[in-house]
């Protein structure tokens, strides 16, 4: 079997955790959190998520010039992640993510991008012979709209398929969805693309077609622990997740999509590169943190063998 070639695209951020009995009201202050400072951002943790599970990983990012950034390089090394693409920007700070987590693992995020929102399309240019000669393209949205519409097309000249993970959700421009082969939304950020309140298989299925006329040829909306719906035209399948003690779900959907890139580059079918990605997210969300939750492709194993022979894995 082949190494899978996977270029990310996207953001590093340093995340600043706090995890709370419950979330407070506005105005109020909680105490007693447990404090930790993981590395992140979404474009981070899906490559380190791919490299965890066997595959050849560029990624293409901006830090600044900030201990942070020195640090999320030197992490992505130890990851061997190849990081000759990824800019140091003294100009301004590495990207921020200041998080709470609750006791059920829900949480909530707020982001200052620094370098990220620095990125720009000469930098992926910069790439544009990894990004031809990739398995899959990674795409997020913490990174200059204009930078991912330009990877996207440059990946969908070379026939290369481009996963895009619309977080967080924001308005897309009318061409972006022509050159994404599989868009990964969960509930919120389908509804929030397509107007549709997301809430069970019917409504996600509806906005997940709402999506394919808008010109993505595959649509996968995350559900959490009920699994992931596939949308292709003539098509749905609802594939089911594994039940886990969830303690954080920060980078859960990253984990999915770094799970999803190795797999369809491993020349899975698409059900079972879902299956198998939903494993991923959910081994990602029994764990504190975003790049520490993520799983290894031998702890994956482990996990796989854990399960019925007859379960759908």
């Amino acid at each position: 079997m082949h190494v899978p070639r996977i270029v990310v695209v996207g953001s590093i951020n340093t995340d600043m955790v706090v995890q709370v009995e419950r979330m407070p009201a506005i105005g109020e202050t909680v105490t007693a959190g447990r404090f930790a400072m993981p590395a992140g951002g979404k474009g981070a943790n899906q490559a380190v998520a791919a490299a965890r599970l066997g595959a050849d990983v560029t990624l293409v990012a901006r830090v600044g010039g900030d201990p942070f950034g020195a640090n999320a390089i030197q992490n992505f090394e130890n990851e061997r992640i190849r990081t000759s693409f990824i800019r140091r920007d003294d100009s301004t700070h590495t990207g921020v993510a200041v998080i709470m987590v609750d006791a059920r693992g829900q949480n909530v995020i707020a982001v200052a991008p620094g370098a990220n929102a620095a990125v720009t399309c000469a930098d992926v240019d910069r790439a544009a012979d990894h990004i031809r000669r990739a398995h899959a393209v990674l795409l997020q949205l913490e990174i200059p709209m204009d930078v991912v519409v330009h990877t996207a097309r440059l990946a969908a000249e070379a026939r290369v398929p481009v996963i895009f993970d619309p977080a967080p959700a924001a308005p897309l421009p009318a061409d972006l969805l022509k050159y994404v082969d599989y868009i990964t939304p969960n509930e919120t950020e389908a509804g929030r693309l397509t107007g549709v309140a997301v809430s069970d298989r019917a409504t996600a299925e509806t906005a997940a077609q709402r999506l394919l006329a808008a010109g993505a040829r595959r649509v996968i909306v995350t559900l959490g622990a009920q699994g992931a719906l596939v949308v292709e035209r003539g098509r749905t399948t609802l594939v089911p997740s594994v039940a886990v003690t969830v303690q954080d779900t920060t980078a859960a959907g990253d984990a999915f999509n770094g799970g999803l890139a190795v797999a369809l580059a491993a020349g899975l079918t698409l059900e079972a590169a879902v299956r198998r990605a939903c494993v991923v997210g959910a081994l990602a969300a029994t764990r504190m943190g975003a790049q520490p939750s993520l799983p290894t492709a031998a702890e994956v194993e482990t996990f796989l063998a854990t399960l019925s022979p007859n379960a759908p894995v």
